[in-house]
């Protein structure tokens, strides 16, 4: 099966279902057993040396490698591709075992820009032969406080996909969550949905640090996954709450119920405020002991994440070389 044809996959992995009220209305998050959970994953095995190295190679897979900042340019976002494309120097690569080409797997799920510079992520991964291999996120729907008419929301989405993202990060409204318009939402990200049309799959950010309470978090990761949503995603980056255990473990848990009512998988993106790699190291434990070694690759898992992949490498870079490193040594990110 080709690139293409696997995102075509992903991109039909969730048709979404009917509104289900009754089902959300049943829903009761148990904050003590929750946060014994983040206890418990914040106390698991340490890993070491190689079993280390490996998840963190893994999480480099699963990182949507981004950039919003109100100064991006054609240029910044060309060197955002060149090291999605190279995520670590070549022979810190060699001394880990692989080497690049175009069969290498160490290269990042992603590149995640502004609709303005989807084009320029198009344009340079076409240039780099990788743009089968990179997807190229785009957020959307008037990222990220969602506060713009559903028209204009719904006009960035294909204005984005024209361009040539394969994926979107839509942003839903938080005022309907809070006033329990749960009716409207459906129909709202269903709309969404559609305008991403056939070649783009759709993350909805519920930027859960602004939903008030983990019942909410819940019932809207139920409502996006109802409407079609192929990802799940925590956070915009932008909120003073944004990716948290708690929230994971939540939304994880209502992911594995609607695998288990509906057979459809749906995937989890955490975003901001992860920047170790034992931040990357315990999302990768959750997501296994909670949803399983299935959504362990970027097809089902995703960290929308700047500075996570510096501080990866410089763990690389100690474990190979058995030193700590200075600035000179690493590549430009």
């Amino acid at each position: 099966m080709s690139n293409i044809e696997l995102k075509q996959k992903m991109i039909e992995r969730n048709p979404g279902c009917e509104l289900d009220l009754g089902w959300l209305n049943n829903v009761n998050i148990n904050l003590n057993a929750v946060n014994a959970a983040v206890t418990d994953l914040l106390n698991s095995r340490e890993l070491k040396n190689e079993h280390r190295a490996a998840w963190l190679l893994r999480a480099i897979t699963c990182i949507d490698l981004t950039t919003l900042a109100g100064d991006d340019t054609a240029s910044n976002v060309s060197r955002l591709c060149l090291k999605a494309a190279k995520p670590l120097p070549e022979d810190l690569l060699n001394e880990l075992g692989f080497e690049y080409g175009s069969d290498c797997p160490i290269r990042t799920a992603a590149v995640c820009v502004y609709p303005s510079r989807v084009e320029d992520a198009v344009k340079m991964l076409t240039k780099l032969n990788l743009l089968d291999k990179i997807n190229v996120a785009s957020v959307a729907t008037g990222f990220p406080s969602g506060q713009m008419p559903l028209k204009t929301r719904l006009e960035e989405i294909r204005y984005a996909v024209e361009k040539g993202a394969t994926e979107i990060d839509i942003v839903i409204d938080r005022s309907l969550v809070l006033t329990g318009q749960w009716e409207l939402l459906y129909q709202e990200i269903q709309q969404m949905k559609e305008a991403c049309g056939p070649k783009a799959h759709m993350k909805a950010i519920l930027a859960t640090g602004e939903l008030g309470t983990l019942n909410n978090v819940y019932k809207a990761s139920l409502v996006a996954m109802m409407a079609g949503s192929d990802f799940i995603k925590t956070s915009t980056g932008k909120e003073s709450i944004n990716a948290t255990l708690t929230f994971g473990i939540v939304m994880s848990r209502a992911i594995r119920e609607y695998y288990d009512k509906f057979n459809y998988k749906v995937g989890l993106k955490p975003a901001g405020g992860i920047r170790t790699g034992n931040d990357a190291i315990s999302w990768l434990i959750m997501i296994k002991e909670i949803l399983g070694n299935e959504w362990l690759n970027n097809e089902l898992f995703r960290f929308g994440a700047s500075g996570l992949l510096g501080d990866i490498e410089y763990n690389l870079f100690k474990y190979v070389t058995k030193y700590y490193p200075v600035s000179y040594e690493f590549t430009v990110g």
